[in-house]
């Protein structure tokens, strides 16, 4: 290591840096959030289907996840306000390509782009505003933190849907530029003079390499399993057994070498494994019901974007409350309660969501996604904490680009996977709608009175009746999408207690913290 670090920021210049870094990471998790509400618009722009815009979005998303233990390498390779900033300004360029780009190869390129940007910039950002905090007030950055990785997920859908209809969704990028060129400024001015640790890394390229074939490869193949009927197509096929043999690769470079790419010999601990299967699948579930909803709400309810990302809105009034006091009740509750009673309460809110008719449609989710916000605010702190519970203090790093790898890996493909549901469960209440309303049914007379008496004629009558049918046809798809992940989400609440049980912190444990601090103090 080479390098000496200055004094920390202090002052206005400690809650300028905060606002910064915190901005940065918004604005990152923003393009997910914000950018969902936008996707038919998005559709509409190119002149391409739903699903073909839906690999804007997870593409987005699993460049983001596979970039980010790039990232942590860059940063004790180079230094980390160079890597943020560096990253900041490219994520710019990436903003200026995606809002110029007029055809669909060129956006979704640009869109990966932005996406191995954003990524590079998170545990930058992260482990810069982690050192300007003393040992004793960690828990004060990691909140502060939490915060701005919440509220994407909270306002972002109201603000990108607010964007697309009143300026239109390539303003998004056309914002981005300003704003990431600014942040990256601000950062250079505050830390041009300090002198940075490094550390000469060797770097795992085949890991890489093998890592963003299987994950890219795995989400193309989900990504295009309904528009070319699974697996009657022979390019699926020749996708799949690539994608199986560049897992093994991974996986086996993983084992072998002694600086991964991923540390996936993490997993051999049992609290880390439990959280982390917990922590993905809860992320899956929630991103997917998420992008679900707020699309179909446009496509077959008719909703604008804005009115569509309103929806979200009421997640904010708990989720960031429950987070700002999550992190110092995990350290006196064990964390399996805390986890458990969050997932629990994913799984009555989407049992409670399973129930959604267009009739009363905002009187039924206003409820739900009240608690929604709620068990968002409790979900990634209690299970940080159960994976990181045993483990060395000197693995920690890894098993936090791990898990935040893996985490926004699985969000992406529950997009596609609950995209996946809809389009097996739609059809299928088709069928039995058509069924009810069949020729010689009652049903089917009094909605032919019906028409008639309205001044229909026959055919424009049956074409009502149709797109009627559809529609509810599409609901009953979403709510059978909730019941799963009702069902899904209760698994995992009993799942987590398979973990050990975390023990409140001893005081030897608080001693260290503050001789930690003593000797930063020293050394600064």
């Amino acid at each position: 290591m080479s390098g000496r670090m200055l004094r920390r920021q202090r002052g206005w210049r400690f809650g300028l840096f905060n606002a910064c870094l915190g901005l940065a990471h918004a604005l990152v998790i923003f393009n997910a959030g914000a950018y969902i509400a936008m996707l038919p618009r998005v559709a509409g722009g190119l002149g391409i289907a739903p699903s073909e815009a839906t690999w804007t979005q997870t593409d987005y998303m699993m460049a983001l996840a596979l970039a980010y233990p790039l990232g942590a390498w860059l940063v004790r390779r180079v230094g980390d306000y160079r890597v943020l900033v560096t990253a900041l300004v490219g994520f710019a360029v990436a903003s200026w390509l995606c809002a110029a780009a007029d055809g669909y190869a060129r956006y979704l390129a640009a869109r990966i782009l932005l996406g191995v940007c954003g990524g590079i910039s998170l545990p930058a950002g992260q482990t810069l505003l982690l050192n300007e905090y003393p040992a004793r007030g960690k828990s004060v950055g990691v909140g502060v933190w939490s915060v701005f990785t919440l509220t994407p997920f909270s306002l972002g859908p109201p603000i990108g849907g607010w964007i697309a209809d009143e300026w239109g969704w390539r303003c998004l990028f056309w914002a981005n530029v300003p704003i990431a060129l600014s942040i990256a400024g601000l950062v250079a001015a505050l830390l041009y003079q300090r002198k940075v640790a490094v550390a000469r890394l060797r770097f795992d390229g085949l890991g890489l390499a093998s890592c963003v074939t299987a994950w890219f490869g795995l989400q193309t193949l989900l990504n295009r399993g309904n528009d070319v009927d699974w697996w009657r197509a022979d390019s699926q096929i020749v996708l799949a057994l690539a994608t199986l043999l560049a897992f093994a690769v991974w996986i086996g470079r993983a084992r072998s070498t002694c600086r991964p790419y991923l540390e996936l010999r993490l997993l051999t601990h049992r609290n880390f494994a439990v959280g982390l299967t917990v922590l993905c699948a809860g992320f899956l579930g929630f991103q997917g019901l998420l992008s679900l909803l707020i699309v179909q709400l446009q496509l077959n309810l008719g909703y604008s974007s804005w009115l569509a990302g309103l929806v979200f809105l009421p997640m904010a009034v708990f989720a960031k409350p429950v987070a700002a006091v999550m992190h110092e009740i995990v350290k006196r509750v064990d964390a399996r309660w805390l986890a458990s009673l969050s997932l629990a309460g994913f799984s009555v809110c989407y049992f409670w969501l399973s129930r959604f008719d267009d009739s009363a449609a905002f009187a039924t989710l206003l409820g739900p996604k009240l608690l929604e916000g709620a068990c968002l605010g409790g979900f990634f702190v209690p299970l940080t904490a159960l994976m990181l519970h045993d483990l060395p203090a000197r693995r920690h790093a890894a098993a936090l680009e791990l898990a935040g790898a893996l985490r926004i890996a699985a969000g992406a493909i529950g997009i596609t996977l609950q995209g996946c549901v809809l389009y097996r469960r739609a059809p299928l209440h088709a069928v039995h709608y058509a069924e009810w309303m069949g020729a010689d049914s009652v049903a089917a007379e009094r909605a032919a009175s019906w028409w008639r008496a309205a001044g229909y004629t026959d055919d424009r009558g049956l074409a009502r009746l149709a797109k009627a049918a559809a529609r509810q046809a599409a609901i009953q798809g979403i709510d059978d999408a909730f019941w799963l992940a009702g069902c899904g989400f209760a698994i995992l609440a009993a799942l987590v207690w398979l973990a050990r049980p975390t023990r409140v912190r001893s005081a030897l444990a608080d001693w260290r913290d503050g001789r930690e601090e003593a000797v930063m103090e020293e050394n600064a």
